[in-house]
């Protein structure tokens, strides 16, 4: 077993989980919409982590530790946008996808990480695919990169929707009590493309929230 991707890859819009990893997968597609799906989206406080961390500062945008473990890399090849707001969103888009690993490694979903970088659906679909990995007894290592990021912004300014793909061909599940690292083949399942809706925190014009998230697995336009 490599990195996996859980049965069923839909909106969250739907109520249903969407999981960057585990056993089996479908390659269900989250429809296009000019309109920023959650552009009305509220968001929910952030909750700051205790101090100190031992982490250096890079590891804690707005306080919050975002680190992972040296084994566990993830690499964004993004550049950045001249909209302010959009590079704002981007960046905590990558710092959400980080807290759902930090989740994956402290083996909890209720690291303050998540609940500062997520909110609502974003919330519980990061939520869900922490558990995952914990009821698998599996914890991540290797690279996971992720590139060809576009960005996109509501017109009332409140929303982003962040959109990128994600490369796991050489990003594989261990497991905790074995440290075994389970690898497959290449395939096209190791691409996943990604649109992340991002909502602006009421009190802060810096941290974003992920609001909701579409996939789109075994993605041929990622490759």
């Amino acid at each position: 077993m490599k990195r996996r991707t859980l049965p069923v890859a839909v909106a969250l819009a739907t109520a249903t989980a969407l999981l960057l990893t585990a056993c089996g997968g479908e390659d269900d597609k989250a429809g296009d919409n000019d309109k920023i799906a959650g552009a009305d989206q509220g968001t929910e406080k952030p909750t700051k982590s205790a101090e100190p961390s031992g982490a250096p500062a890079k590891d804690k945008p707005d306080g919050v530790d975002v680190s992972l473990p040296a084994d566990m890399n993830l690499v964004f090849d993004w550049d950045k946008p001249k909209a302010e707001n959009e590079a704002a969103a981007m960046d905590d888009a990558a710092n959400f996808v980080r807290a759902i690993y930090r989740g994956v490694d402290k083996r909890t979903s209720k690291d303050a990480a998540l609940t500062a970088y997520a909110t609502g659906e974003g919330l519980h679909y990061g939520e869900v695919q922490i558990n995952e990995w914990i009821k698998g007894g599996w914890t991540a290592t290797g690279t996971l990169r992720h590139y060809d990021v576009a960005t996109r912004s509501a017109e009332n300014g409140s929303s982003v929707e962040v959109a990128f793909c994600a490369d796991a061909t050489n990003f594989y599940g261990k497991e905790i009590k074995t440290d075994k690292v389970l690898k497959t083949e290449p395939s096209i399942a190791d691409f996943d493309y990604y649109k992340i809706i991002m909502v602006k925190f009421p009190t802060s014009d810096e941290l974003w929230q992920a609001s909701k998230v579409f996939v789109e697995t075994k993605a041929a336009k990622c490759q």
